[in-house]
C-alpha cells in the first residue's frame, strides 16, 4: 500500500515497519499510538467507517515526523501523508460531555526508543482457542515478546511522553510546525 509494507489492522506494525524505511533515515520519526483508558477512542476520517461517521477504536498508531510535523496513517481517506494540524482537526471532534469517554490520549515515542523497547508476538490478534482474528503480516513480528500491552497502559513508563488531550499534543508539537 503507498510503496510500503501494509497489512490490515495491524497498525502498530504497519507504523513499525514504515519508520524504519531508509526512505525516512533523514527525518525524526515518531510512532503517535492513539488511545485512551476505557479503549474506546473516537477517530474520523477513517477507512473502516463511511465518510462523516467516527471509528471507534480500541487503540490505533499512526507515524509522525517533523519538521513540519507530518502524520503517517495507512487508514486514514486524510491526504498521506497529512500535515498534523490538519490531521488533528478533522480526525479528533470535540465531544459532547457524554461522549468524552472516547476522547483520545496519546503516546509519543520517538523511532529509536521505539525500535528498543517495542515487541509484539501478535497475541492480541488471536481468539481464545487461538484463531486468527485477522490474517498476520508476512513478514516477521518486530523485536521478541510482547509489549503492547504496556504502551497501550497510559500510567505505565514505559516509553515515550504520554499526552493527555489533543490540546496537549498540539502544544507539544506546535514548535515543529514552525
Amino acid at each position: 500500500m503507498r510503496g510500503f509494507d501494509y497489512q490490515a489492522l495491524y497498525c502498530e506494525e504497519n507504523i513499525f515497519r514504515l519508520l524504519e524505511d531508509p526512505r525516512f533515515v533523514s527525518l525524526r520519526r515518531f510512532a503517535l499510538f492513539i488511545t485512551n483508558r476505557a479503549r474506546s477512542v473516537a477517530v474520523w476520517q477513517q477507512l473502516a467507517r463511511p465518510k462523516g461517521e467516527p471509528v471507534l477504536w480500541d487503540y490505533h498508531v499512526v507515524g509522525l515526523t517533523v519538521g513540519p510535523a507530518t502524520v503517517w496513517d495507512f487508514d486514514t481517506r486524510l491526504p498521506w501523508p497529512c500535515p498534523l494540524d490538519a490531521y488533528v482537526r478533522e480526525s479528533f471532534h470535540p465531544l459532547a460531555p457524554e461522549s468524552r469517554v472516547h476522547a483520545p490520549r496519546f503516546r509519543l515515542v520517538p523511532h529509536e526508543v521505539l525500535r528498543a523497547t517495542f515487541a509484539s508476538d501478535r497475541r492480541h490478534m488471536r481468539t481464545p482457542s487461538g484463531e486468527w482474528t485477522a490474517p498476520p503480516p508476512s513478514w516477521p513480528p518486530p523485536n521478541t515478546g510482547h509489549t503492547l500491552e504496556r504502551y497501550l497502559t497510559l500510567d505505565d513508563p514505559i516509553a515515550g511522553e504520554v499526552l493527555s488531550s489533543v490540546e496537549a499534543l498540539r502544544e507539544r508539537l506546535s514548535f515543529e510546525n514552525e
